[in-house]
């Protein structure tokens, strides 16, 4: 297999006088050759991205199967390493099969084997200096946040959908994407996946992610050294720009009217912009009137609270990426019993994959409930039936009787079937015992009330929405 190698140092004076002093210089076969496969890199990378990376590559040395290639920085080196230097390797290889490896150096002023006219120069340089400002200024991405690492179901489809959406169209479908949800629910999960999916799809564009507090941040940092100008270059130069938790900037007036004018500007350019929060653009308390306009211009897509079915088909996936032996029954416990967010689902198996590994024992649904105690016991002491019962009575502004009341209307019936099926995600009361909390119900009643909510809450908003806003009002 041949080997792509990059070296991490700029090449100094005298490390390049070294170089000249030791018999590396290409055979005319090898120029020839490196002459024909860096041609070929037109074709097979594209224009764009020929022009933006790969032009300025130059060949150096030649020895011991090793090709030395050297580009002018080392932003370019990383990049050229990670995106495209394997591929290379395997043209260069085709072409003579003692060709192991290709080594990229950095060398300052290197230039290009073609000629480039001045614009060209200009042009390149432009380029490279954006590409360098954005990664300075953009987060790191989490590799394990990707579309192929996200679990879809009903209460996340519409916002899965959209962003993939965004990612494979060739023009900007949307503009911006508003995403928004409670906090665990999955919303940073696919901004990731837009930005990991855009620079593999489309490597010549320019994305940056980044959370509203860092903009803030880069936003003063900027003020305080009086260089807004070039803050607004780097930001209004990117294809792509994708921003966490924009709920962070509310109040903050200067930056919500920087963040205005850059939004304009990039939509201005027909660029993409990919938004998220934790509520709705008109629920964004101290956010100026005519920004919470333009976030919902364009498509607005809710995440809402996780289903049984979904925390299920999540728990699934991760015991198969953590290759655990974990029995149905557990996993069926924790989507019943970990309701809150899917950051708390995640963590709850790790810690009893992580138990069972050092205690070299089994996984079991009694052991899952001795490593889990402390979680588990929260929630019953903090929440009673009782408590649950006056919150869902207070939500749907009905008496907490009609909770225990034989009542059967449906503006009754259902909060009352609300407030069983958060009795029983919500505490470790059994059926029987809610169903006599309930005006001595049968623990068949509310085993049917249970799944009946599940079930709306995938079909119906509304109710997905009701559920969480008691849900949050009892565990806040």
């Amino acid at each position: 297999m041949p080997e792509v190698v990059g070296k991490s140092s700029v090449q100094s004076k005298a490390g390049s006088a070294n170089l000249e002093a030791m018999p590396l210089e290409p055979t005319p076969e090898i120029q020839s050759l490196w002459n024909d496969v860096h041609a070929a890199m037109r074709k097979e990378f594209g224009e764009a991205i020929f022009r933006s990376w790969l032009k300025p590559l130059t060949l150096r040395a030649y020895y011991h199967g090793t090709m030395e290639v050297s580009v002018p920085t080392r932003f370019m080196r990383d990049w050229i390493h990670t995106h495209y230097a394997e591929r290379i390797t395997q043209m260069c290889a085709a072409e003579n099969p003692e060709i192991r490896r290709v080594q990229i150096v950095v060398v300052q002023n290197a230039i290009s084997p073609d000629s480039e006219s001045d614009s060209e120069s200009a042009e390149r340089k432009a380029n490279q200096n954006n590409r360098e400002g954005v990664a300075s200024i953009s987060s790191p991405l989490d590799p394990r946040f990707t579309f192929e690492g996200f679990v879809v179901g009903k209460p996340n489809a519409l916002a899965h959908a959209a962003a993939r959406r965004v990612v494979e169209s060739m023009s900007v479908p949307f503009n911006p994407l508003f995403l928004y949800g409670g906090v665990g629910l999955g919303k940073t999960h696919l901004m990731h996946a837009i930005a990991w999916s855009m620079q593999e799809n489309w490597p010549d564009r320019l994305v940056m992610y980044l959370s509203a507090e860092k903009f803030m941040y880069q936003f003063v940092k900027a003020l305080r050294a009086n260089d807004t100008m070039n803050f607004k270059d780097q930001f209004r130069s990117v294809d792509v720009l994708i921003i966490d938790d924009i709920q962070f900037i509310a109040g903050k007036e200067s930056t919500q009217e920087e963040f205005f004018h850059t939004f304009n500007a990039l939509v201005d350019q027909n660029k993409q912009i990919v938004i998220s929060a934790d509520r709705a653009p008109s629920d964004l308390a101290g956010i100026d009137e005519r920004l919470r306009s333009r976030l919902a211009w364009g498509l607005v897509a809710d995440i809402h609270p996780s289903s049984y079915d979904l925390r299920l088909g999540i728990l699934e996936s991760k015991r198969e990426r953590l290759g655990a032996s974990v029995p149905d029954s557990v996993l069926e416990f924790l989507a019943l019993k970990v309701t809150s967010n899917i950051r708390e689902l995640e963590g709850a198996l790790n810690r009893i994959v992580a138990h069972a590994e050092v205690a070299k024992q089994d996984i079991t649904l009694e052991s899952t409930q001795e490593v889990l105690q402390d979680l588990l016991r929260a929630h019953d002491r903090k929440i009673t039936i009782d408590e649950i019962q006056r919150k869902v009575a207070e939500h749907y502004n009905l008496r907490v009787s009609d909770m225990h009341s034989a009542r059967r209307a449906r503006n009754v019936a259902r909060p009352r079937q609300v407030a069983m099926y958060l009795a029983k995600i919500l505490t470790s009361r059994s059926l029987p015992e809610i169903g006599r909390k309930f005006g001595g119900r049968d623990h068949t009643t509310v085993m049917h009330a249970i799944r009946k909510i599940e079930q709306l809450m995938n079909e119906d908003a509304q109710i997905a929405q009701d559920v969480e806003v008691v849900r949050r009002a009892l565990t806040g």
